[in-house]
């Protein structure tokens, strides 16, 4: 493990990057213990609140996990797509938010990577899976429902028909597709939208995903998406009016 002193680099960031660099190839195993401040700080030719930083930024990582104690100090995680579920979303609506992504990018990019779990969800969702979709759709039809709730639902419901796909790494994949970017698109459309359209939409995507048949399943996310990209073109159309006047 090495840095280079002279880079413009933060320090701590160079030994948190060489550390992480070590975990991927192996170098540093599941519940290995590092070696301690005091030894990191030699190693590296730093002060110890230079190496204490370092595994801050490690643990937000949750790269490693530190114990108390005289058996304690700084062991390597076990990362799990739990763990590292968090951090995508939080990624994702920066980099959407940064990078000023355009409606129809992020829609045709979210529903592309939702089509493609549900065939998987159709033949392999749980019970639970369809019941919190079946539930979600119940909520969404509530008078007197707030639009950030019915917001929350919307995300709530495609996350089940997504982890019904059964697949951890599709999940964590589009945790940014539906956790992300699926909020940023519904603060554009909310304002226009039928929630009795958007309700019969999901219907018709909880009854494909409850009789197995995959292809009518993305028939219905494909007519939710033209849905939401007519809402948002009336939305900036709306929008350009005034201007135009």
């Amino acid at each position: 493990m090495q840095i280079d002193p002279n880079s413009n680099a933060d320090l701590s960031a160079q030994i948190a990057t060489s550390i992480r660099d070590a975990i991927m190839a192996g170098e540093l195993i599941v519940d290995e213990r590092l070696p301690s401040e005091a030894e990191l700080a030699d190693h590296f030719a730093v002060s110890r609140p230079t190496v204490r930083e370092a595994l801050k930024r490690l643990a937000a990582q949750s790269l490693i996990r530190t114990q108390r104690g005289a058996s304690g100090g700084a062991f390597v995680n076990r990362l799990s797509y739990l763990d590292a579920y968090s951090q995508q979303i939080t990624t994702s609506t920066l980099l959407l938010s940064m990078n000023a992504v355009s409606f129809e990018t992020a829609c045709e990019a979210r529903y592309a990577m939702e089509r493609a779990c549900a065939a998987l969800s159709a033949a392999r969702r749980s019970a639970d899976h369809l019941a919190t979709m079946r539930a979600e759709i119940f909520r969404q039809g509530q008078p007197g429902l707030t639009d950030e709730a019915f917001c929350a639902s919307d995300v709530a419901f495609h996350r089940a028909l997504v982890d019904g796909a059964g697949n951890p790494v599709l999940s964590y994949q589009l945790a940014g597709a539906v956790e992300a970017m699926q909020p940023l698109m519904n603060m554009i459309t909310f304002t226009a939208r039928s929630r009795e359209a958007i309700v019969k939409l999901h219907t018709d995507i909880a009854n494909a995903i409850e009789s197995q048949d995959g292809p009518a399943a993305s028939a219905a996310l494909a007519a939710l998406e033209i849905e939401t990209l007519t809402l948002a073109q009336n939305v900036f159309a709306a929008r350009a009016k005034p201007q135009e006047e």
